[in-house]
């Protein structure tokens, strides 16, 4: 049996995934809490890329370590891409060595619980684009930013979605799940 793979970013209305702190700060309550929480309780491992793993390392082990999501990410296992960093790391951490996308692939049809890719931008992006991901949840928050990377740019080539869920919180979030399209 197959393990999921998921992943998760918060957007603005026109498009922009990068730095979610500057837009989705004043609109997150309790139903985000409690569908983040529903989706990360299967989870058992994590993908991640260096720069994020970096800054969520310095910050979850000090000032956060005490919260819910530190406790949840301090202890569960974590893979690294990196072609920078040395195979000894720290954080309950080992670094993907070859494709990353044929990693996950490997490690999705382990044993085990589900695994998440909580990025940057590029390693969502790989890993869905390559079919490592089962599903991506998006969580759009009613706010137009001026600048800012998005997750799919205009290098992407056509790509078909398929909506598997969808949801509207009462702070006006939409909750939406996709997967790739079967080619026909």
């Amino acid at each position: 049996m197959s393990r999921n793979v998921s992943a998760h970013l918060f957007y603005s209305v026109n498009g922009v995934v990068e730095s979610p702190n500057l837009f989705q700060f004043d609109a997150f309550g309790q139903e985000e809490g409690e569908r983040m929480g529903a989706a990360l309780a299967p989870v058992k491992e994590i993908v991640i890329g260096r720069k994020l793993w970096e800054e969520w390392r310095d910050y979850w082990q000090g000032p956060g370590a005490g919260d819910e999501f530190g406790n949840f990410i301090n202890p569960i296992p974590k893979h690294v891409i990196s072609s920078t960093l040395g195979d000894d790391l720290d954080w309950n951490s080992t670094r993907i060595s070859g494709d990353p996308v044929d990693y996950v692939k490997k490690l999705k049809d382990g044993e085990g619980g589900d695994i998440s890719v909580v990025g940057g931008v590029e390693t969502v992006r790989s890993m869905f684009l390559g079919g490592a991901i089962d599903v991506l949840t998006l969580t759009m928050h009613p706010a137009v930013t001026g600048e800012g990377r998005r997750l799919f740019d205009d290098s992407t080539p056509l790509t078909r979605l398929e909506l598997v869920d969808s949801g509207t919180s009462s702070l006006g979030n939409v909750f939406l799940n996709y997967r790739l399209k079967p080619q026909d």
